[in-house]
């Protein structure tokens, strides 16, 4: 393959043509974000130009595929806020749009490519391929297909079928070098030894990715198709298949093709479904917002500006040019993704960021009953959470000393705060707690600050063991206003609490 430096042009189909992206993910499994990033671009995509996206389902390996994983997919797309202008559950003129009820179109094509001479059956086995692979590796040559059978007569291939031998369907490449222009990287050179016959319908009849997929493109007319950087090598496969398509007339045209950058995880291995980080679950049940999560999966391989990497999706749609999509790998980076969805959290108005953390206020996620959960403590505590808070699933344990009879005490807490000399501090702070005023924060700041003061600490050293004894941790809300929404009588009750434990 050679690599040209060459422009890159957004529009090689015509000025003025509304593009036809697609979205075709197999039901395998849980959705990971590298298929979200592939998602989201050509959605941007397709919403900047004005254009259709078409949503494909490739279920074609039946031993993989399944209903859950389908319905997961179709879920996740929801969930994300993704439309589509055809596919499941809206249709199209285009239809059926997932594969496995598509096989007589396969079939019907892979024979038009066969009486055309375009395909032709190969009957070599395993081992053979095999044993010539390695010859060809030992003498320094290409080990792809060596076109054994491209050029069988009707003879030999009667004598290999009394044989009871089997046969795939390859397509015949053409002799010459295949040039394209990517939207990504520019003008890319193929050589006809890198790129050798290959397989389109299995033994079985079963037919393989490298027909179903242009097939489908070509009848549904797709006219950029951005994928995965893994699939660059099959495109002048593709885009030769599409040469005979048109031919046969089922295909108008080869569409522009954009190959997105890899999604590196850690040590700089391209992220996969196995790796935990890759699991779009797992950032749902985590409590990451779409608009979060997109914003942040935007920025691998695209920005909207230099100095800018909090943005909406409406202004993500609004900017986007798959031109302007950055070749090189980008590190998937948890901390930044989870700092980027924060502050997304802090942009929703305060009724949508509670209506947001309700899942995480009710069963299984909340430890208390639900009789003692007390939405006007809610609704008061939540501004305090708001802006605290990088996923939405941290609300939990942030406000849980508000709903629980006592407060949930971590040790490691306990012993960090609970230093020598603490009850007698608890003593004096109670005492000044009592005599404040409950309707102001900054009366219960100044009552533990002065109880500081008499035991010789500043402030943080003194609030400490006051919000280790109320709410069962070292860190957490706003302390003076967690005591006020929790209320005088729990605060002090607790305050008595802790000191029964250390003199114990």
């Amino acid at each position: 393959m050679a690599n040209a430096n060459s422009p890159k042009s957004s529009t090689p189909l015509g000025q003025g043509v509304p593009p036809r992206v697609r979205f075709c993910p197999s039901p395998t499994g849980n959705p990971h974000v590298g298929l979200v990033r592939t998602a989201l671009f050509n959605w941007a995509f397709a919403r900047h130009n004005e254009g259709t996206l078409v949503f494909r389902i490739e279920d074609t390996d039946a031993a993989r595929d399944s209903e859950e994983s389908y319905n997961q997919l179709l879920d996740s797309m929801r969930w994300l806020g993704f439309d589509w202008d055809e596919g499941p559950e809206i249709g199209g003129p285009h239809a059926p749009y997932r594969q496995s009820q598509r096989m007589d179109i396969y079939k019907d094509v892979a024979q038009k490519l066969l009486d055309a001479g375009h395909a032709y059956h190969c009957y070599c086995s395993t081992e053979e391929l095999d044993a010539r692979r390695e010859a060809a590796r030992a003498a320094g040559k290409p080990s792809g297909y060596d076109g054994h059978c491209r050029d069988l007569t009707d003879e030999q291939k009667a004598a290999y079928v009394a044989e009871g031998r089997t046969s795939i369907v390859r397509f015949r490449m053409p002799d010459e070098a295949i040039t394209f222009t990517d939207l990504v990287r520019g003008e890319i050179t193929y050589l006809p030894e890198n790129v050798p016959d290959y397989g389109i319908v299995r033994a079985n009849g079963a037919p393989l990715y490298t027909l179903v997929n242009p097939v489908d493109d070509a009848l549904m007319e797709i006219t950029h198709v951005l994928r995965g950087e893994d699939l660059l090598s099959s495109t002048p496969r593709q885009i030769a298949l599409y040469k005979a398509l048109i031919e046969l007339g089922v295909a108008k045209e080869t569409p522009a093709f954009g190959h997105l950058p890899y999604v590196m995880g850690e040590g700089n291995k391209k992220l996969s479904k196995r790796d935990p980080e890759s699991s779009l679950n797992l950032y749902r049940e985590r409590g990451f917002l779409p608009e979060g999560l997109l914003n942040y999966l935007s920025l691998l391989g695209w920005s909207l500006a230099a100095d800018r990497d909090i943005f909406s999706i409406d202004e993500m749609v609004a900017a986007f040019d798959v031109t302007d999509v950055n070749p090189n790998p980008a590190r998937f980076d948890l901390k930044k993704c989870e700092a980027i969805n924060a502050d997304h959290i802090r942009l929703l108005d305060v009724k949508d960021f509670t209506e947001r953390c309700a899942p995480w206020l009710r069963a299984p996620f909340a430890p208390w009953a639900p009789e003692d959960f007390d939405e006007a403590k809610w609704q008061a505590i939540a501004p305090h959470a708001q802006s605290r808070m990088k996923v939405l699933s941290e609300i939990t344990d942030n406000v849980d000393f508000l709903f629980l009879p006592e407060p949930a005490v971590d040790e490691a807490s306990w012993t960090k705060a609970m230093k020598k000399g603490s009850d007698a501090l608890l003593r004096t702070a109670r005492e000044k707690l009592d005599a404040a005023d409950w309707s102001s924060p900054e009366s219960l700041k100044e009552a533990v600050l002065a109880a500081g003061e008499e035991h010789g600490l500043k402030l943080g050293k003194a609030q400490a063991p006051v919000r280790v004894a109320v709410t069962g941790r070292t860190v957490g809300l706003p302390l003076f206003e967690s005591l006020q929404i929790l209320g005088k009588e729990k605060t002090l009750a607790r305050v008595d609490s802790a000191l029964e434990r250390l003199a114990a």
